[in-house]
Parts: C-alpha cells; structure tokens; sequence
C-alpha cells in the first residue's frame, strides 16, 4: 500500500469527538445516555432563515456561488458588524467560509511557516492547537487560571510572545468556560499587542450574542481601532441563530489577509452552498428577537447547572458570563474510588467513569488544557439538564 502523508500523525481526533461517539455507542446498545458534550444548540434554525433557503432554491440560486460569498451576505455581514460592533468593513474585508473553523483554518494557511507560533489562551477549543500542528505551525498555551475568571492576563500574554509568535487567539464568550473580557479587559490585551506589531489577533467571536446577567461584549477590533489592520474577526450564525448544520461562517479584517484566506479556500472547498448564504442573509437581517429569546433560555440553564454543581459535595462551579458551557472543579472527588469499582486519579477517570455508569457523557477538562475540570454543555433540554444532574450527584455521592 503506498504511504500516507506525514501530516496524518499530527491530525489528532478532538476528545469531544471521542466522546461523543463513545456516547452514541452507548445509546445504540439501548442506554439511556444523556449527552452534554456537543456546542449545538438544540433549538431549531429560525423559520424565517428556513423560508429564505427554500425561495433561494425555488428562485435558482443553486449554481456555484463566488469564492468569497455572495454580494446579499456580505452585504448582511456589512450591516452587521455596523449594528452590532460599529465596525465598518468594505466588501473586499469580508469573506464567507464553511463554518467558522473553515475560517480559522483559512488565516491559518494564508499566513503560517513552519516553526511559527500561535498563542492560545488555556482553557482552549482543541481545534485551534490541533490546526496549527497540522499546517505546521506549534501552539503556544497560557494558563488563565480559574481565580482570574478564566481570562488572560496581559503579563502572561506578554510573557509568551516571541520573535516566532504569529497570532493571539482570543475566543470570547469562550469554549469551555463560558468566561468573557470586559472592555477594559480588552484594552489590556490591546496595550500588550501594540509592543509587538509582528503579531496577528484573531477575535473568534461565534458567541458573541450569548452574553448574560446584563454583561456587555465587545470585540478588540472595536476596542482598539488603531490595531484593525492586525485583527480579523470571525463571526458566524451557527451558535447564536441555531445554524450549525448550514455550515456559514464570515471573517471581516484587512483586505490583503481576506484576500489570501478566500486563495485557500479557492483551494479546498470553493464557495458556500448558496441556499445555506441566503438562509444566513435572513437570519442576521431578520427579527433578531430569536437571538434574546434562546440567550434567556441558556441564562435559565446555565443558573440550573451552575447551582446543582455547587450543590456537590467535592465540586465547584464558577457562574460564566456567556456561551453555553460550564467548566466545573472536580478536585474535591479524585483519589477516591466509584461505587464501579474504579479509582478517579484524573478529570478523564471521573468522566469516562461517569459515562460508563451513569449513562452522562461530558468532555475531561485535560482535553482544553486544564485539569482537574469537565466542559459539561447545556445546550439541552431542561429535562436532561436536570437529570444529569441528579445523576452526577449520585456518582458522587457513591464514591468512597
């Protein structure tokens, strides 16, 4: 059999992914296993956005569409950042992909060499170090401990950066912790990245609209305008509209990098389906009162989750501002052994061990680059929330 390539050994499976197939394998041999390891919404895509896809087709908007997205999305993407952010971006700043994470990987491909560095604040969403080991580049982590409310601090970031660094992640509200940077947070940040302008900034803000408690997001490229020309935002309308399935995602930043990120996908996918483009084009420009209505509803769920966590003897949970994650302290419950017989000496024993004999699937924290933690997702039903829940306390409650 001919070789594979090398780059094969550095695609490594995310751990979420490894769960949740885990879990799937659980339900299919008839166990009543309640998932809370996904970042999917569980409402349904905006009716409206529905409508829009449906007339698109009927209409024959279903040829190849341009590389960089249609003129009605990125004129929606447009309108957008202008409502939301007062950012002002022109048509050739903006370009659609196949997802966020197509858009990450694009900035990634567009801009990395070998032997570069991206720095990644800790917690992390996996797939922004496994993507930069892939194109050849190496993650450079930093620690945002849990007594800082899991945000970075300007002396850690300014420690990190070296002559090898080529981009700062900032992901806000953040996957896994839910935690999100005031604006003088951001101004912090900003300061630090004016001392090394051989630096990209990627803002990956899918969940912007996810904020709770009255808190007010806002993105670096608005903080900080004078960094535009290093700054590309990517937004999306999978999280926020409950349109993970219709894979569009949008980066806005300086014409050159959207210019080179559009040549890469040019290589690997080409344009979005465009039936997906015209459903997103009715979400961002439509009632946005599904955006307010399904934030309430995770407010709900995350105060569910949050206070029945604090209500476990050995575990902690801190309240986030945003996303639908939580990030619990589980240091209280290891050296200590399951009613099943097995020793919990990591986050992955408690939740293999969770799942195994509770039927509840969630993520080890080690798998975002801190322990001893678990992401537990509460983008589900009420029902389930609560009875993993009363599962997870049972566990507990059973170990010796």
């Amino acid at each position: 059999m001919p070789a594979l390539a090398d780059r094969l050994g550095r695609a490594k499976t995310a751990a979420t992914v490894a769960m949740t197939i885990k879990a799937r394998e659980l339900k299919a041999a008839g166990h009543d296993v309640i998932q809370l390891t996904i970042g999917e919404p569980d409402f349904f895509s905006p009716r409206h956005a529905i409508d829009a896809a449906y007339q698109a087709a009927l209409a024959g908007q279903t040829k190849y569409p341009p590389q960089d997205g249609t003129r009605a999305l990125k004129e929606a993407v447009q309108r957008k950042f202008k409502r939301d952010r007062s950012l002002d971006y022109a048509l050739d700043e903006i370009m659609v992909a196949n997802g966020g994470k197509q858009a990450i990987f694009n900035a990634y491909m567009a801009t990395l060499n070998d032997g570069d560095e991206v720095v990644i604040p800790a917690p992390y969403w996996a797939a922004y170090g496994l993507m930069a080991r892939l194109v050849g580049a190496e993650p450079v982590y930093v620690t945002c401990p849990q007594n800082n409310g899991f945000k970075l601090r300007p002396e850690d970031l300014d420690a990190a950066i070296t002559p090898k660094t080529k981009w700062l992640i900032l992901n806000l509200p953040n996957n896994p912790t839910g935690a999100a940077c005031t604006r003088e947070e951001l101004e912090a940040i900003a300061a630090v990245m004016r001392k090394h302008p051989h630096v990209w900034v990627m803002s990956d803000d899918m969940y912007e609209h996810l904020v709770y408690d009255g808190f007010e997001f806002n993105t670096l490229a608005q903080v900080a305008p004078d960094l535009r020309d290093r700054i590309v935002t990517i937004c999306g309308v999978s999280k926020s509209y409950a349109m993970t399935g219709w894979r569009v995602g949008f980066a806005a930043g300086p014409k050159d990098l959207i210019k080179a990120m559009t040549s890469m996908q040019g290589h690997a996918t080409a344009g979005v389906s465009s039936v997906g483009q015209a459903a997103a084009v009715a979400a961002l420009d439509g009632p946005q009162d599904v955006v307010t209505r399904m934030a309430g509803i995770y407010k709900r769920r995350r105060d569910l989750v949050v206070d029945a966590l604090n209500a476990i003897p050995g575990i902690t949970c801190h309240r986030p501002e945003g996303a639908f994650y939580v990030f619990p302290n589980i240091a209280g419950c290891l050296g200590r052994t399951t009613a099943g017989g097995r020793v919990l000496a990591t986050d992955g024993d408690f939740a293999e061990a969770l799942l195994e004999e509770q039927y509840v699937a969630l993520v080890a924290g080690a798998a975002f680059g801190m322990s001893p933690y678990l992401r537990i997702s509460y983008a589900t039903d009420d029902y389930s929330l609560t009875t993993a829940m009363r599962r997870m306390a049972d566990f507990v409650a059973g170990l010796r």
